[in-house]
């Protein structure tokens, strides 16, 4: 069975935009999804909707990939789960460790997702002794003493962090160091790495202050020129000031038009 150390996706090589590669998860989703009620064929404007983009954007994703629909016919949904499971990385094993085995770690160790999308659970780090031992979603936790170890006979790279803010950038100087080349943060901290390491980070923080910013300005619109458009709707400024600048970080970041990352 392959593993994550000696194969890369070829979505780079291919000049698929990263907006582009962000949305293929979606796709893939929907397409699964529809897979499994045995659907053949699907339309453009229905995958589109089911995935939640305009169905323009979705033709223009599928025409890096070499895939175009049949006028009158549409997709077809087995083709396309394959193809896009392809350009994932997603037909072959990707052994994931996760460090910080908290609340959140334990959740993530105990979703269902993981194997039926490609990732498989190599191990579970923690830092506190008392944890060494102790079988979470059916692994048994290890200390992270380990974590070099662990990384070099599983062949694992990529590695979840979901320690304290203030422990993260060590895990991750430690993963980096051991061979570990992508990253998921949900520590509530900017990480650094150097150059060919990928981060992408999770913040529910950061998600929320983004809901607030919407649901203020929905107030404001439901409020009117007569009433007055609340400023901060009892809010400090700041979170306000914060959400608006997460939403225009998320529209015109570097990457360009990029979705958040949110677990499936």
């Amino acid at each position: 069975m392959a593993t994550g150390r000696t194969h890369r996706p070829a979505t780079r090589s291919r000049g698929i935009p990263e907006a582009t590669v962000a949305r293929l998860p979606l796709y893939l989703r929907a397409l699964t999804a529809l897979s499994e009620r045995s659907v053949p064929t699907v339309s453009s404007e229905e995958l589109a909707a089911a995935a939640g983009v305009n169905s323009a954007k979705l033709r223009k994703d599928f025409s890096y990939l070499g895939s175009y629909g049949t006028r009158g016919v549409g997709y077809d949904v087995e083709y396309l789960v394959y193809q896009i499971s392809r350009e994932l990385g997603l037909t072959q094993d990707w052994p994931v460790v996760i460090v910080g085995i908290g609340n959140l770690g334990a959740a993530l160790a105990n979703y269902g997702g993981f194997a039926s999308r490609g990732f498989r659970v190599a191990a579970l780090i923690d830092a506190d002794p008392a944890m060494a031992g102790k079988p979470v979603a059916g692994i048994a936790v290890q200390h992270t003493d380990e974590l070099e170890h662990i990384i070099e006979s599983n062949g694992v790279s990529i590695g979840v962090i979901a320690t304290p803010a203030g422990a993260a950038q060590q895990v991750c100087d430690r993963l980096v160091a051991a061979g570990v080349t992508s990253i998921l943060n949900f520590a509530p901290t900017v990480l650094t790495v150097p150059d060919g390491v990928d981060v992408r980070k999770v913040d529910l923080s950061i998600e929320l202050q983004i809901l607030a910013f919407h649901e203020q300005r929905k107030a404001g619109e439901e409020t009117g020129p007569e009433g007055g458009a609340p400023t901060t709707s009892g809010r400090p400024a700041a979170v306000a000031a914060a959400a608006e600048a997460a939403v225009v970080g998320e529209r015109k970041g570097p990457d360009g038009d990029v979705p958040a990352v949110m677990p499936a």
